[in-house]
C-alpha cells in the first residue's frame, strides 16, 4: 500500500497537487449522513409514504425499532472515515405519542447520546408528509386554517429541537424545510397557495433562535408523484424566498429538470448566499433517490465546491433510499462515493486549469483534463481508508456481507 501511495503521491506532485493535503482535507470535512436509508423512511411515529416519496424493493433485514436503526448506524460509521453528521428527520422521533405539533428535544435525547458517542453532529428535517394532517396534498400551503397552524407549530417545535441538538454536540444544526404540496391537475391559481406558504414560511421563521447554531434551508422540488401538474416550492420560490429572507437555500440534485445540473448553479448561488446546502443523490429518472455512483455529475458537483473555494460554506448530505438491495452496503456506498467525488475534487490542479482558461488555451485546458481522468486516484482513496482505520475495496463488501449473516438474516417480520 505505501509503495502504490508514494508512486501515486509522485505523479500528482507533477502536476502541482499535493496527495497528503487533500487528503487532510477530506479528513475533515463532514457529510451528513441520512438515517432513513436503513428503514425505507419509515420511522417510528406511525405514518405512512405520501407526497412522492416512494420507497421500493423488500430486501430482508429493514430496521425497525430506534435500537435495530442506531445498530445499523454504528456498523456504517466504521466503515466511513472522516468525520460526519447525522441526518434525521422529526418522524424518527422516540416515544412521541402526542403528535408531531408537539415534537419537543426529549424525543430525540438517544439520538443526541448516539451523536455523542461517535462524535457526530446532528442536522434535523420537519417531516411534512405521511400523515392525516396532509390535506388535500397541502400542508403549509393549505386553505385550511387548521391544517397550515399545525404544520406551522411543527416547524417552530423543530427550530427548538436543532437548537438543542446545535447545543448538545457543540456543532451547528441544519434544519431544511421541505414540503410536498402541489396538484395532480393544473390549478386555478399558482399564485394562492405559495402566497400561503410565504406566510407560513414568515411566521416559523419569526420564531427565535440562534443563528450561529441553526442554519435553516429551504428545498425546492420540480415535481412529485401525483403532484405532475404543480408543486408550490419550485426552485424560483424557494431560491427567491431564501434570498430575500437570509436563510440558506438547498438544493437536491433529483429536484430538477432532466437537463438541469446543479453543478452548474453551485457557482451562481456562492455569489450571492454565505452559505450553500446540497442533498446528494441519483435520479435515474426524476427522483428516484438511487444510491449514489462516482458517476459525471457527483464529480462535477464535488469539483465545483472545491474550485470555488467553498468547502466551508457548502453543506453536503446524502439523500437516498434503496430497498432493493443490502440497506448497509446501500449507505456505505453512496457515503464513500461523495467522499471519492471529493477527494477526486482536491486531486485537481484548479489553479492550473484556471489559467489555462483564463488564457484562451483551451487546448491544453482539454488536455489536461483528459489526462486527470486516468490519475492514480484509486491509491490515493486506500491511503485515505487506510489513514482513517477503515476498509477499503471488495473488503469492505465482505464485512457487509458478514454483517448480514449475522445480524440482518435474524430479523424477521
Amino acid at each position: 500500500m505505501k509503495e502504490r501511495y508514494n508512486y501515486a503521491k509522485n505523479i500528482y506532485a507533477k502536476i502541482g497537487v499535493d496527495t497528503d493535503q487533500a487528503i487532510a482535507a477530506l479528513k475533515e470535512l463532514p457529510i451528513s449522513i441520512h438515517c432513513w436509508q436503513g428503514d425505507d423512511v419509515i420511522g417510528f411515529d406511525g405514518g405512512e409514504l405520501s407526497g412522492g416519496i416512494q420507497t421500493t424493493g423488500n430486501y430482508p433485514g429493514r430496521a425497525r425499532t430506534p435500537e435495530e436503526l442506531m445498530e445499523d448506524l454504528k456498523k456504517v460509521l466504521s466503515m466511513i472515515g472522516g468525520v460526519h453528521k447525522l441526518n434525521l428527520h422529526a418522524s424518527y422521533a422516540i416515544g412521541n405519542a402526542e403528535g408531531r405539533d408537539k415534537v419537543a428535544p426529549k424525543h430525540f435525547e438517544p439520538w443526541v447520546q448516539f451523536a455523542k458517542k461517535h462524535g457526530m453532529g446532528l442536522d434535523f428535517n420537519p417531516t411534512l408528509f405521511g400523515h392525516s394532517m396532509v390535506k388535500d396534498g397541502l400542508t403549509l400551503s393549505s386553505p385550511d386554517e387548521t391544517v397550515r397552524r399545525y404544520w406551522i407549530n411543527h416547524c417552530k417545535a423543530c427550530i427548538r429541537i436543532s437548537e438543542y441538538f446545535a447545543g448538545e454536540t457543540g456543532m451547528p444544526c441544519v434544519m431544511n424545510i421541505w414540503i410536498p404540496d402541489g396538484f395532480k391537475d393544473i390549478p386555478a391559481s399558482r399564485y394562492l397557495p405559495r402566497a400561503r406558504f410565504k406566510e407560513s414560511l414568515d411566521e416559523i421563521l419569526s420564531a427565535p433562535y440562534d443563528k450561529e447554531k441553526v442554519y435553516i434551508t429551504l428545498e425546492s422540488k420540480v415535481f412529485g408523484i401525483g403532484l405532475e401538474s404543480y408543486t408550490v416550492g419550485s426552485a424560483e420560490f424557494c431560491l427567491g424566498y431564501s434570498l430575500k429572507n437570509n436563510i440558506t437555500p438547498l438544493m437536491d440534485n433529483g429536484h430538477y429538470h432532466p437537463t438541469e445540473m446543479v453543478s452548474d448553479k453551485i457557482s451562481s448561488l456562492l455569489l450571492y448566499s454565505d452559505k450553500l446546502a446540497l442533498h446528494i443523490t441519483r435520479p435515474v429518472r426524476w427522483d428516484s433517490d438511487h444510491v449514489v455512483l462516482l458517476d459525471d455529475e457527483t464529480k462535477e458537483i464535488c469539483r465545483e465546491i472545491v474550485r470555488c473555494g467553498a468547502l466551508k460554506k457548502v453543506f453536503i448530505a446524502t439523500d437516498y433510499f434503496d430497498a432493493g438491495i443490502n440497506r448497509i452496503c446501500a449507505w456505505v456506498t453512496g457515503v464513500r462515493n461523495v467522499q471519492k467525488a471529493m477527494l477526486y475534487a482536491l486531486l485537481q490542479p484548479n489553479n492550473t486549469l484556471e489559467t489555462l482558461q483564463e488564457e484562451g488555451n483551451m487546448t491544453a485546458l482539454m488536455v489536461y483534463q483528459e489526462e486527470l481522468k486516468t490519475m492514480p486516484f484509486g491509491d490515493v482513496w486506500d491511503a485515505f481508508c487506510e489513514e482513517c482505520g477503515v476498509l477499503s475495496g471488495l473488503e469492505c463488501f465482505k464485512e457487509i456481507q458478514q454483517y448480514e449473516k449475522t445480524v440482518l438474516e435474524k430479523r424477521q417480520g
